[in-house]
């Protein structure tokens, strides 16, 4: 939270941002930047990192202008496939008027929710939320009086593949990612295949600790002097997909498994936020089971 006002976030229509990962090779820095000067490309920021200067592999997020901005835009989009080739480059090129559309799963419990409408709300995160999904009623009221539909697929076990069929027809070409804000359902694979990369996890602790559920009360037993929030990209393998963002908040003897499970609100819903944050700006990418996040 920023402690004041909210830091309404403006869109820049000649912005476009474009993400590269390649092997390592001298002269790639120099060769992309040609590239975008040659497309009358205005170059605004530019991050790097690599993981072996001689033999790994290259990351870079580039944020530039254009004046003509459509059409150079497309030029662009036109003319990289062939430097990727060249460079065996993957890439994405994304334009910041093009607003990422973002759907919501939630449970029960409202507080990561309740983040992220405020934020939506007060422009912090610049998304569409085309709609909220849930296997529970009790937060219809508060979706609704965003505006916002509200889906409710009851699911249990028996009824899984049924309901995330349903699910998928709902979602259909209406959503570019999900966060799961305290979703507690586990996703099958074939659900996570439509959306690699693409769907958001708040787990609450700081992993690789604790997994799976209930985590405060592991925490309490342990007699932990620190909790944390995690909020990570979902794979098959549950809790330890690609980590975008964590924090920790110290703790004592003192606190009851209560007091951990209310004071680690506080974390996930920043953490969370934060994450999706980084996602919606193009500043994650994922290699393997990391990530590289070019935050200012």
């Amino acid at each position: 939270m920023n402690g004041g006002e909210p830091l309404e976030k403006k869109i820049n229509v000649n912005r476009a941002v474009l993400l590269i990962s390649c092997p390592e090779k001298p002269g790639i820095i120099s060769v992309v930047s040609s590239f975008l000067l040659d497309h009358q490309a205005n170059i605004v920021q530019f991050d790097q990192h690599t993981t072996d200067p001689r033999s790994g592999l290259f990351f870079m997020r580039i944020e530039f202008d254009l004046e003509d901005f459509d059409r150079s835009f497309q030029q662009i989009e036109q003319d990289l496939p062939m430097l990727a080739r060249d460079y065996a480059m993957d890439w994405t090129l994304n334009s910041e008027k093009k607003i990422k559309r973002m759907a919501i799963f939630v449970s029960k419990t409202d507080h990561c929710l309740l983040e992220l409408l405020w934020r939506w709300k007060s422009k912090e995160i610049l998304v569409d939320i085309p709609l909220v999904i849930s296997n529970h009623l009790d937060l219809k009221e508060t979706v609704e009086a965003y505006g916002i539909p509200y889906y409710h697929i009851p699911l249990t076990n028996d009824t899984k593949e049924e309901a995330e069929q349903k699910t998928l027809e709902i979602l259909s070409d209406k959503v570019d990612f999900i966060v799961l804000a305290r979703y507690m359902q586990i996703l099958s694979p074939h659900f996570i295949s439509k959306y690699q990369n693409q769907i958001i996890n708040i787990h609450h602790s700081f992993l690789p600790a604790f997994v799976g559920a209930n985590p405060y009360a592991k925490a309490f037993h342990r007699g932990v002097k620190l909790i944390g929030a995690t909020a990570h990209y979902v794979t098959n393998d549950l809790d330890e997909g690609p980590i975008i963002q964590q924090d920790v908040l110290r703790v004592n003897h003192r606190y009851t498994a209560e007091d951990l499970k209310v004071a680690g609100r506080h974390v996930e819903r920043t953490v969370l936020a934060q994450a999706v944050s980084w996602h919606v700006e193009d500043k994650v990418l994922v290699h393997g089971n990391k990530t590289i996040v070019f935050t200012s």
